[in-house]
């Protein structure tokens, strides 16, 4: 195995690992409005693909900061981005089997700065710019976006309290049409950005690109398509959670929750801030359920997401960097932790089959994402 045939390996991985992400985080943007039934499954989700890969070609700002901000580029290997990419998509596929809407993008750094810091020292990671570009953005977009979608849905509220509730209902669906494909549209400016990232810094440490170089365009059309692609497929388990397991949610809720989310992200994409789209969405969804009066929040679930939250990036790290060790010995050690991987990959996706998520049921009854959100510690230790 030359050089070059490892990195198309890697390049493949990468896309793998978006397509991933595109199914992980689909509820992001319309699960409330599936859930208030301002958009069917299945029109929704065709939607949001369209938009993610729209939104694709509208910033190259996160891809730059993961190709030349968090890593010495000078010293990652093909093999070590092929282990955190391991690392990353293993851990996406364990969260959404437990229903659970962990972050994509955390999984991705974590992934990655484990390969980094396993194989090429501590040295090769730069922690100050990991603080100030993930850890703490990642601490104040869930709150930022609660408190934006809290005072919007107290506001829209005190606005609406004299009008006929059916007239409410079927303007703020109609509302949610637009609102939820403005999420999609971010979402896809910051996530499918990531992976043109990761492919960028590929490119880089293979020589194929100069240092501090941006995403070439195929770079960009072919991680846009494969988040597109992802997102086109679903991720019912994870829609389920969000639209119907924090909170009950109304069609002002909805509207108000994608509209602030939808303002954080696309902020955050312009400064080049990589956030996590889960955080911001779901501090969204919960805001809007504080805002309005009597309505039930669920802070066990709440809790259960929060803690999956603060495991992410760590539980990635050990994967990816356990995975490039082992990747950096040769091609045999690539061979291997991609036949290790492949047969995870299968467990999870067999075992999903016990109890099978779909369009059709996904605004059914939601304890079952709850009872499998409670698995996740347990999957975690």
């Amino acid at each position: 195995m030359d050089i070059s045939f490892l990195v198309i390996v890697v390049i493949v991985t990468a896309l793998v690992f978006d397509f991933t992400n595109g199914f992980h985080d689909t509820a992001n943007a319309m699960a409330t409005s599936i859930a208030t039934g301002a958009l069917q499954p299945k029109v929704a989700v065709a939607i949001c693909a369209v938009l993610n890969l729209a939104g694709a070609f509208l910033s190259t700002a996160v891809a730059k900061t993961i190709s030349g901000g968090l890593v010495d580029e000078t010293r990652v290997t093909p093999a070590i981005i092929f282990g955190g990419l391991v690392g990353a998509i293993v851990w996406n596929l364990v969260t959404w089997l437990a229903g659970l809407p962990s972050s994509s993008s955390h999984a991705l750094f974590g992934g990655l700065i484990g390969a980094v810091f396993v194989a090429a020292g501590s040295g090769a990671v730069h922690f100050d710019a990991v603080v100030s570009k993930i850890l703490l953005p990642a601490l104040a977009s869930p709150l930022v976006a609660g408190l934006v979608a809290l005072l919007a849905t107290s506001a829209v509220y005190r606005i609406i309290r004299r009008t006929r509730r059916s007239t409410v209902q079927r303007g703020f669906r109609a509302g949610q049409t637009v609102s939820a494909s403005l999420v999609s549209l971010a979402h896809g400016t910051g996530d499918a950005q990531k992976t043109m990232g990761v492919i960028t810094l590929v490119l880089i440490s293979a020589g194929a690109l100069p240092a501090d170089s941006g995403p070439p365009l195929w770079v960009i059309v072919t991680a846009g398509l494969a988040i597109a692609a992802g997102t086109y497929a679903g991720g019912w388990r994870i829609i389920r959670t969000m639209g119907k397991g924090l909170t009950d949610i109304e069609a002002p809720q909805g509207f108000a929750a994608e509209t602030s989310s939808t303002a954080v992200l696309l902020a955050s994409s312009h400064l080049g801030f990589a956030l996590s789209t889960t955080h911001v969405c779901a501090g969204g969804i919960l805001g809007a359920g504080l805002g309005r009066r009597r309505a039930q929040v669920r802070w066990t679930l709440a809790g259960r997401m929060a803690m999956a939250w603060l495991v992410t990036l760590p539980m990635a790290a050990l994967v990816g960097g356990v995975a490039a060790k082992v990747a950096s010995t040769g091609n045999a050690g690539v061979a291997v932790v991609a036949a290790l991987a492949l047969l995870a990959v299968a467990a999870i996706y067999r075992h999903s089959r016990r109890q099978p998520v779909t369009a059709d049921n996904v605004n059914g009854v939601p304890e079952p994402a709850v009872e499998l959100a409670a698995s996740v510690p347990a999957v975690a230790a």
